[in-house]
């Protein structure tokens, strides 16, 4: 609060961008970032756990269906490279921005190997809220930035002398 006039008082420069399930807490690490963290990897290694569930399940039935050994063959495989892929761009996302383009034609890959991506989330949380680095080096770069811009700013711009 501002001690003259009792309004809020907003922070100058730029603002950290929230990250999903901690918001701005990874900035100083406060508002319960730690439980936030345990948190996000139980949920996520649960998930992971659930969905392995839900695809032996369906294994199963295709066992049950006598569907072959070379589909129930394919189906594994599929399943195994697609999560394996699905881990690597889930995990290189977390250090750099995704291309949109390229995020949108591997939707459908994502979408088969969700247990990888499951585990990268679970894998990075252990360390770090996943993105953290990312985000953490945008807003540091953009506060030096601000800082550099706003350290210039000293005087009155009319009381410039100009040179002739």
């Amino acid at each position: 609060m501002s001690e003259e006039n009792g309004t809020p008082a907003t922070p100058r420069g730029p603002r950290p961008e929230p990250i999903r399930f901690f918001g701005t807490t990874w900035v100083d690490h406060d508002g319960g970032y730690g439980a936030r963290r345990a948190a996000v990897a139980a949920g996520s290694l649960l998930a992971a756990a659930a969905a392995c569930l839900v695809l032996r399940l369906a294994y199963e039935g295709l066992q049950i269906a006598a569907a072959g050994t070379l589909v129930s063959l394919l189906i594994v495989v599929m399943f195994a490279v697609c999560s394996a892929l699905a881990f690597g761009h889930t995990w290189g996302a977390f250090g750099k921005r995704p291309d949109p383009e390229r995020q949108a034609s591997l939707r459908g890959l994502l979408a088969i190997g969700f247990i990888g991506s499951l585990l990268a989330y679970f894998v990075r949380s252990l360390g770090e809220a996943p993105g953290e680095k990312l985000h953490r080096e945008e807003y540091e770069t953009a506060r030096a930035a601000y800082e550099k811009r706003s350290s210039r700013r000293t005087g009155n711009p009319s009381r410039k002398r100009r040179r002739s």
